[in-house]
């Protein structure tokens, strides 16, 4: 960790090719002030994105990085933090890729709670492939493909995280610039998987969820009396909310990281000279 290190250090020299006024811009802008606050280094962090608009913010971030496939990106970065646990490991996702087709690794990671933070990136729509109803589209959404909407309930990212048994579950608005990257950081210094849905709007092909629209229903919950670290409170905000809100939901204080109890605290890359011993008796032994 290093306390020189500055926000546009984590800037890299491609430029973004989102649509103008992508709420994704302020999510990155948010999501690298968040690891500059904390004193991560570029050089010691990886960022791993999967498929979509998001999944484009490894080429516009300086770290390591890798750009997987769909959905697939939550097993990789737990690879990756569970193989060099020095490494402040940061994954990006959007809301198609993080609860359609990899709505099963959400699931895993959070109760597996791999120290690790997972910024989901929520526009409700499917940007990248022109507009589809994505799993977060309102019920009565129209698309293209959906004319008279998707006709089921979206999912509700918050709820399937805590039932997940996440240990930090937070919520953002990518226009917010301060609290995003506030609440961002909050997740990166939790001690476990820190969970944020950001609200980032699209504003070519989604004209319900835009950025006025957020700004005149979002509640903040930091202006409430609400207890984050308090897991009935947090239920209940989860369950029961009748508007959007922002903010840390919930925090668990007790949260141990599975590295740390499973005592995986060792660099895997540093293998010592040579193979293990009695390794060719084990190979020969299966071919």
């Amino acid at each position: 960790m290093s306390s020189d290190v500055r926000f546009t250090d984590f800037k890299s020299d491609k430029q973004p090719t989102w649509c103008p006024g992508c709420g994704d811009f302020g999510t990155m802008n948010g999501m690298m002030k968040a690891l500059a606050n904390t004193g991560a280094d570029p050089d010691n962090t990886f960022l791993v994105a999967g498929i979509g608009c998001s999944g484009k913010i490894g080429t516009y971030m300086h770290s390591y990085a890798l750009h997987g496939v769909h959905g697939r990106a939550l097993p990789v970065g737990a690879g990756v933090k569970i193989a060099n646990p020095d490494l402040e490991v940061m994954v990006a996702g959007g809301d198609g890729d993080g609860y359609s087709i990899g709505a099963g690794h959400f699931v895993h990671a959070a109760r597996r709670n791999v120290d690790m933070t997972y910024v989901v990136m929520d526009n409700r729509i499917y940007g990248l492939t022109k507009g589809q109803a994505s799993p977060t589209s309102r019920e009565d959404f129209e698309t293209a493909t959906t004319p008279e909407g998707p006709k089921q309930p979206p999912v509700d990212p918050l709820a399937l995280a805590h039932a997940a048994g996440a240990t930090f579950i937070a919520q953002s608005f990518s226009s917010d610039a301060q609290r995003h990257t506030e609440i961002v950081q909050a997740a990166i210094e939790h001690d476990g998987f820190g969970f944020v849905n950001v609200f980032s709007p699209c504003v070519t092909f989604n004209d319900v969820d835009t950025y006025d629209y957020f700004r005149d229903s979002l509640v903040d919950l930091q202006e409430t009396d609400h207890d984050p670290t308090d897991e009935d409170d947090a239920k209940a905000q989860i369950v029961d909310a009748e508007t959007e809100q922002q903010g840390v939901v919930y925090r668990d204080p007790n949260s141990v990281p599975y590295s740390e109890l499973r005592g995986l605290d060792s660099n895997m890359a540093e293998i010592p000279d040579g193979a293990p011993e009695d390794a060719t008796d084990l190979v020969r032994e299966f071919y």
